[in-house]
């Protein structure tokens, strides 16, 4: 098939890029003019030139296609209408102009952070029935990819063949906008020491492309699929993650009613301080962002995930080869 990959220069979009030319389709590339092109530069790809803020540029790179993946957001911190503007109204652009170009399937790259934050801070399982429950400005991210999902369900209701999957947090080789804020890199230079109470899921970029091949070929119109890996505590994953890196692993957890209290302070502070994660993050402290991927093993057939491990040296052997230092 003829398929349009949004946000094809990024980490996700780039390995999507990549397989869906080695299964035989003419993929075009919709990027900005100013995107680095260097994960895609050993690929034939048609690109197109444009913008999500600029409809009439969705519109035009959508003409002929068969299908589409919309992978591109924005991934900045405080810019309320930048990540709007993008994320919300960029989506909105994509779903109108695949309706009015008749594709037969679009695929949406959500997140598991539009499904909302866990109600208690026990460990247990989320799926897909779980919905947005938090305040917008605690997570601007979260909800930004919500009410993008809304606009993506308002066209299914207008006649769109689309599929919405959610992957949780992506490790693996080529995720260059986070090569320098990357958890393991904060680990490497010993800004990160400690862990948080609370938990994340872990998924390798691989499973992530192996779930949107699936979702177009067998997803259910309208539904949406987490893909998602390994559950493992806050310590754990910092645990893991040192031995990956070879440094000394964190052993003290801080208590996460004193990372939530620090919270706003830290934010307002957040350009003077070098801070190893984004600080609106420190509000969800003490959560387990457990996730539930069985729908998407049953409905779409997808197989057992790779290890967190894999994931994580993956992750890490790419940022050493891409460093600065490692180039002449």
């Amino acid at each position: 098939m003829k398929i349009l990959v949004t946000g094809s220069t990024g980490f996700i979009g780039s390995q999507l890029c990549r397989a869906l030319t080695a299964e035989g389709h003419q993929v075009r590339a919709f990027h900005r003019p100013s995107s680095p092109l260097d994960l895609l530069e050993d690929l034939e790809v048609e690109h197109a030139l444009g913008d999500l803020t600029q409809p009439e540029s969705v519109e035009s790179a959508m003409q002929d296609v068969e299908a589409v993946f919309h992978v591109a957001a924005w991934m900045g911190v405080g810019q309320a209408g930048r990540q709007y503007a993008v994320t919300v109204e960029g989506t909105r652009a994509v779903v109108q102009a695949a309706r009015k170009a008749g594709v037969r399937r679009l695929v949406y790259t959500s997140s598991v952070a539009a499904l909302g934050v866990p109600a208690n801070n026990k460990p247990s399982l989320l799926n897909e029935n779980h919905t947005w429950n938090y305040r917008p400005e605690y997570y601007p991210y979260g909800y930004a990819k919500y009410l993008a999902e809304l606009e993506v369900q308002k066209a299914v209701a207008q006649g769109l063949d689309a599929v919405i999957v959610n992957p949780s947090v992506v490790f693996g080789a080529g995720d260059r906008y986070r090569q320098a804020t990357s958890i393991l890199s904060s680990l490497a230079s010993r800004k990160l020491t400690v862990a948080a109470e609370g938990g994340i899921n872990i998924v390798h970029i691989a499973d992530v492309v192996d779930g949107h091949l699936a979702a177009l070929r067998s997803g259910r119109r309208g539904e949406r699929y987490i893909l998602s890996g390994e559950n493992l505590s806050f310590l754990a994953m910092l645990q893991l993650a040192a031995e990956v890196v070879g440094v000394p692993a964190p052993t003290s957890v801080l208590p996460a009613g004193l990372l939530r209290a620090a919270a706003g302070p830290v934010y307002w502070l957040r350009n003077y301080l070098d801070a190893p994660i984004d600080p609106t993050l420190l509000r969800l402290a003490g959560k387990f962002f457990f996730y539930d991927r069985s729908k998407a093993a049953q409905e779409m057939g997808l197989s057992d995930p790779r290890p967190a491990q894999q994931a994580l040296e993956e992750a890490w052997a790419w940022i050493q080869r891409s460093s600065p230092d490692k180039k002449d």
